[in-house]
């Protein structure tokens, strides 16, 4: 029987939510093997002057564990 746990990350972008997103996913990969899937539970995006400087997501990834 597989275990899948959920880790939750934050990321951002200049460019765009889809970026910030690959962005998570890009960086848990370093240290987490096995990705499943990605939820976003949360995006954002930061502005100046009227114009969007930087966007974010909150996002779950989940992930299935080596059994023993």
């Amino acid at each position: 029987m597989a275990i899948v746990k959920v880790i939750e990350v934050i990321a951002s972008s200049e460019k765009s939510f889809d970026d910030a997103t690959q962005n998570a996913l890009v960086e848990a990969a370093k240290s987490v093997k096995n990705i499943k899937s990605i939820y976003f539970k949360e995006m954002n995006a930061n502005v100046k002057d009227n114009q969007i400087v930087s966007y974010g997501v909150n996002a779950k990834i989940s992930f299935e564990v080596d059994s023993i």
